[in-house]
C-alpha cells in the first residue's frame, strides 16, 4: 500500500487535525481502440443509425426513461 501525505491543519473550534492528501494511484490508460466507434461501423448507413440513435437518446422525447428524463428540453 502507498505510502499518502497527511497534513497537520488548525480548524476552526478544533486544536488541530490530521487531514489526508491524496490517496488516488496512478492508472494506466487503456487501448487506444477502445473509445473509438468509427472503425467499428462499417458503412455510412450504420454510422448514421449510430449517431442517430446516440442523439434521440440525449435529445429525444421519447429516448429517455425515468429519472434520466430531462426536465428542460435541449
Amino acid at each position: 500500500m502507498a505510502d499518502y501525505e497527511i497534513k497537520t491543519v488548525s480548524a476552526p473550534d478544533r486544536e488541530s487535525v490530521k487531514l489526508l492528501g491524496a490517496t488516488f494511484e496512478p492508472g494506466k490508460p487503456g487501448k487506444a481502440e477502445e473509445g473509438r466507434w468509427r472503425p467499428r461501423l462499417k458503412g455510412r448507413e450504420e454510422m448514421l443509425n449510430y449517431l442517430k440513435r446516440n442523439e434521440r437518446y440525449l435529445y429525444g422525447e421519447e429516448g429517455a426513461f425515468g429519472s434520466e428524463k430531462r426536465k428542460n428540453p435541449a
